[in-house]
C-alpha cells in the first residue's frame, strides 16, 4: 500500500489560541504606536515647543526627561500590581490615562505646565509598557513568540517612522499643541479595541499582598539616582538638586535591598540577578538604551540647529533608521527561529555600535545625506533586531505568575538607560558652548548666531556620539558574555 502523505493540521484549540494571541498582538501594537509616536513626534517638534511656550533650557530639557523618569520609577510598581489585579484592567486603565493627559497637554499655557502634564502621561505610558511584552509572551505559544515579539517590536518602528514626520507636519502647519492632540482619537480607538479584545483573565497573585514599603523605597531610590544623573552634567556635582538626588539614592538604596531581600512578597525580587542570564540580559537593555536613545534627538536637532532647517525637513532625514528598523523588527521573527535570541542580540549590538562609530567618524557641519544614512541604517537595523531577540531571550521560559515583574524589571532598567543617554546627550552637546547659547541650541535658531557656535555645537556632538559609541561596545560585550551562559530563572 502506498503511504499517503498526511497534512499536519493545527489543532483547534491551538488554532484559537493564536487568533487570540494575534488579536492580543493587535492591541498591544496599536498602543505601542500611540504612546512611541508621541516621542518621537515631539523630539522633532521640540524647538517649536520651546519657541512658542517661551520655554528655558531647562524647561525643554523636563519636557523630554519628565516623561521618561516617571515611566522608569512606576514601572515595577505596575509590574507588581499587574500581576496582583490583571493586566487586563491595567492596560485600559493606562490607555484612558494616556489618552486624557495628551489632551490637557495640548491644551497647556505654559512649557512648566506641559512637564506637569508629561507626568501623568508617563503614568500611563508606565501601564502600558510594562504590561505590554507580557501580554505578548503569555498569549502565544513558545514556538511562534518570536514572530509575535517581531511584530511588536516592529510597531515601535513604525511609530519611529512616522513620528518624525508628523510631528513636523503639525507643528508646521497646524501648531505644536497638534503633537499632543493627534493622540486622543488614536487612543480612544485602542481603548475600544482593547476592551473588546483583551480577554478578562485571573489576577495571577491576588493572594500574596503588595510590598507597599518596598514600592515606595523604590520610587524615592531610583527617582533620586535619575533626578541626580540627568541634572548632573548642566549643573555641576555641587549643585543643590544634584547632591539632594544622590543623597536620597545614597540613604534608600541600602533600606531597599534590605526590605526586599526580608519581604515575603517583595517588589522586586533582588534574588532573580544571581541568574547571570537574567543580569547580563537586562544589563544589555540598559547599555543599548544609553547608547542608542538620543539618535533620533541628535540628528533631528542638527538640521534645525547647525543647518537651519524646518521641522518636517529635519524628520525626513530620520526616516532611513526608522523603515531599517521597522523591516528589521518584522524578520527577527525568521532570524530568531534560524540562530536563537542570545545569537541575533550579539550581533544586533555590533551594527548599532558600527553604525554610531560611522557617525562619530563623519560628523562634521557639512555631513552629507550619504553619510548620515549610511550611519542611520546601521543603527537601525542593530534597534530593530535587538529589542525582540534580547526580550525573548528574558523572558521565554519565566512563569506566567512571575511575567509582569520580570518585564518590568527588563523596562525599568532599559528606562533608566533612556533616562540617561537622553540627559548626557542633552547637556553634553551644550558643553562646548556658551551658557548664554544653550537655549538658541534647543529652539533651533543656533545656525543664525555665529559659524563659532555651530562648530562649537558639532564638537558637543562628536563627544556626545563618543560617549555613546563606547557604551554601545559595553553592549556588545555583555551580549558576548550572555551567549556562554545558561538559564535559571524560575
Amino acid at each position: 500500500m502506498t503511504a499517503v502523505p498526511q497534512t499536519v493540521a493545527a489543532d483547534p484549540g491551538e488554532r484559537e489560541r493564536l487568533r487570540r494571541a494575534w488579536r492580543t498582538l493587535s492591541v498591544v501594537s496599536m498602543a505601542s504606536v500611540l504612546t512611541a509616536l508621541g516621542g518621537s513626534a515631539l523630539n522633532v517638534a521640540l524647538p517649536q515647543v520651546v519657541r512658542q511656550t517661551h520655554a528655558s533650557a531647562d524647561a525643554a530639557s523636563w519636557i523630554l526627561l519628565a516623561f521618561q523618569l516617571t515611566t522608569t520609577v512606576l514601572m515595577v510598581v505596575f509590574g507588581r500590581l499587574a500581576d496582583l489585579f490583571g493586566r487586563r484592567a491595567m492596560y485600559l486603565g493606562g490607555l484612558a490615562t494616556y489618552t486624557v493627559a495628551s489632551l490637557l497637554a495640548g491644551l497647556a499655557p505654559d512649557a512648566w505646565i506641559i512637564v506637569a502634564l508629561r507626568v501623568v502621561q508617563a503614568a500611563g505610558g508606565a501601564m502600558l509598557l510594562t504590561n505590554s511584552a507580557a501580554l505578548v509572551t503569555a498569549a502565544f505559544p513558545k514556538s511562534r513568540l518570536g514572530e509575535g515579539m517581531g511584530v511588536y517590536t516592529a510597531s515601535f518602528s513604525i511609530a519611529q517612522l512616522a513620528g518624525p514626520a508628523l510631528g513636523g507636519l503639525f507643528t508646521e502647519h497646524l501648531g505644536w499643541r497638534w503633537v499632543f492632540w493627534y493622540n486622543v482619537p488614536l487612543g480612544i480607538a485602542c481603548l475600544v479595541w482593547g476592551a473588546v479584545a483583551l480577554r478578562p483573565g485571573p489576577p495571577q497573585g491576588r493572594d500574596q499582598g503588595l510590598d507597599l514599603s518596598g514600592n515606595a523605597l523604590v520610587l524615592a531610590c531610583l527617582g533620586g539616582l535619575l533626578l541626580a544623573l540627568s541634572e548632573v552634567t548642566r549643573l555641576g556635582w555641587g549643585h543643590p538638586m544634584v547632591v539632594s538626588g544622590l543623597v536620597v539614592f545614597a540613604v534608600t538604596l541600602p533600606l531597599f535591598v534590605v526590605r526586599e531581600l526580608r519581604a515575603r512578597h517583595p517588589v522586586v525580587d533582588i534574588r532573580m540577578f544571581r541568574d547571570l542570564t537574567f543580569a547580563l540580559g537586562t544589563l544589555a537593555s540598559f547599555l543599548n538604551s544609553t547608547a542608542r536613545v538620543g539618535v533620533v534627538l541628535l540628528v533631528s536637532l542638527f538640521y534645525q540647529a547647525v543647518r537651519g532647517e524646518d521641522p518636517v525637513s529635519a524628520a525626513v532625514k530620520v526616516l532611513p533608521l526608522s523603515i531599517a528598523a521597522m523591516g528589521a523588527s518584522v524578520a527577527s521573527g525568521f532570524l530568531l527561529r534560524r540562530l536563537g535570541p542570545r545569537t541575533v542580540a550579539f550581533a544586533a549590538t555590533s551594527l548599532t555600535t558600527a553604525g554610531l562609530a560611522v557617525l562619530l567618524c563623519l560628523i562634521s557641519p557639512d555631513l552629507s545625506l550619504a553619510a548620515l544614512t549610511t550611519a542611520l541604517v546601521l543603527i537601525g537595523v542593530g534597534s530593530g533586531m535587538f529589542l525582540p531577540s534580547n526580550t525573548t531571550a528574558i523572558l521565554d521560559g519565566v512563569p506566567s505568575h512571575r511575567l509582569g515583574i520580570v518585564n518590568a524589571m527588563r523596562l525599568m532598567l532599559q528606562n533608566t538607560g533612556v533616562v540617561v543617554g537622553t540627559a548626557l546627550v542633552l547637556s553634553i552637546i551644550t558643553v562646548p558652548l556658551p551658557a548664554g547659547l544653550h537655549d538658541a541650541v534647543f529652539a533651533g535658531t543656533l545656525s543664525h548666531v555665529s559659524t563659532t557656535a555651530v562648530e562649537q555645537l558639532v564638537t558637543g556632538y562628536r563627544w556626545a556620539l563618543a560617549c555613546m559609541t563606547a557604551v554601545s561596545a559595553l553592549a556588545v560585550l555583555t551580549c558576548f558574555t550572555r551567549r556562554r551562559t545558561g538559564s535559571t530563572v524560575s
